[in-house]
């Protein structure tokens, strides 16, 4: 099975943001500029060294948005037991360099003309940041962030958040939640807080029970659950910077066609019952991106135009997003014998 392409990116700077979090900045090769355009809301996919194992596989959203930052950046903070997070604060300086996998994920606004309600705790802030800076360079419509922190020092971004509401006072809303303050959230006093904003869309990434109470009181609210959008993380198992095994020998019997569209050029194949269309487009040279091949990252991703899969596991795609005909790539394999998908 061939490898995914991974690309050396050079730290340019490295920015401390609290006690326990820093940004990384980084330079993007002329020539892969095209490999590294992103959407707010993405991730990269970063190789972390290990004596043990060789490299483990970490990602780290961007908090930098196309529309206003010239460099990537990732913010990472630090975990008790967090090898990658360890690793990146306290080895990685201004000059060295990460290989990297191009931007994933599908946590990002279809429009940043519309309202967007956007809920973030702790370092779940880093792709939030990224939809701010976006919605509101890019977009008109009203952007309302509730962000939840154990207390004022934990704040990431507090300086820019501040400074965004000063020159955006008619078109962002900034409501910090502090535990020192507060106590831990609650699914009814956030549900207070979201009322008077209940008609727009939300966002959510942060620590399981938080997303869970913001969940809670959302629907509590009556706001149905295609409006609501929730960012996971899960730990990666497999490693997309190591040689993956080889597949199983495909079963033949019942085999598909699939068409498939990819930066602008369209492909149809035979489609093997038992394979996996990731699989399927690697092993016939087509560039198709992902990172842990476990349904577990969304960096796969792509829209299903016609015909219908099964998808073997799914840890990170809403019911929102099927039924907006997002599949997994790596977890996909076909039902109907003709099929289309795109990655545009």
């Amino acid at each position: 099975m061939r490898e995914q392409r991974s690309y050396r990116l050079r730290v340019t700077q490295v920015i401390p943001e609290t006690a326990d979090a820093c940004s990384l900045e980084f330079d993007v090769d002329g020539a892969d500029a095209d490999a590294f355009a992103y959407r707010p809301g993405q991730f990269l996919t970063i190789r972390i060294p290990s004596d043990r194992c060789g490299s483990v596989a970490r990602c780290y959203s961007l908090s930098s948005s196309p529309h206003t930052d010239d460099r990537l950046k990732v913010t990472v903070k630090r975990t008790a037991d967090g090898y990658g997070s360890n690793w990146l604060c306290d080895e990685i300086s201004a000059g060295g360099e990460v290989e990297a996998l191009p931007p994933a994920g599908v946590f990002t606004p279809r429009s940043f003309d519309a309202g967007l309600l956007l809920f973030a705790a702790g370092s779940g802030i880093t792709p939030v940041v990224s939809i701010v800076k976006s919605a509101l360079a890019a977009g008109s419509g009203r952007v309302v962030l509730v962000y939840a922190n154990r207390d004022d020092r934990s704040v990431i971004f507090a300086g820019e958040l501040a400074a965004l509401a000063e020159r955006h006072p008619d078109r962002l809303v900034v409501l910090h939640w502090l535990e020192s303050v507060q106590g831990l959230p609650t699914a009814p006093a956030l549900a207070a807080i979201a009322a008077p904003y209940a008609e727009l869309d939300a966002f959510v990434c942060g620590p399981k029970p938080f997303m869970a109470a913001v969940r809670e009181a959302l629907t509590s609210l009556g706001v149905p659950k295609g409006r609501v959008k929730l960012e996971r993380f899960q730990s990666l198992g497999a490693n997309p910077f190591e040689k993956a095994a080889p597949a199983p020998p495909a079963q033949t019997r019942g085999a598909a066609t699939v068409e498939v569209t990819l930066d602008g050029v369209r492909r149809k194949l035979d489609w093997p019952a038992e394979t996996k269309l990731l699989d399927l487009l690697l092993d016939n040279d087509i560039d198709a991106p992902y990172s842990c091949r476990e349904g577990a990252c969304s960096a796969c991703a792509c829209r299903l135009v016609a015909g219908e899969v099964k998808m073997l596991n799914n840890d990170v795609l809403e019911d929102e997003d099927i039924s907006d005909g997002i599949v997994l790539a790596c977890q996909s394999v076909p039902v109907t014998d003709a099929v289309e998908v795109s990655y545009e």
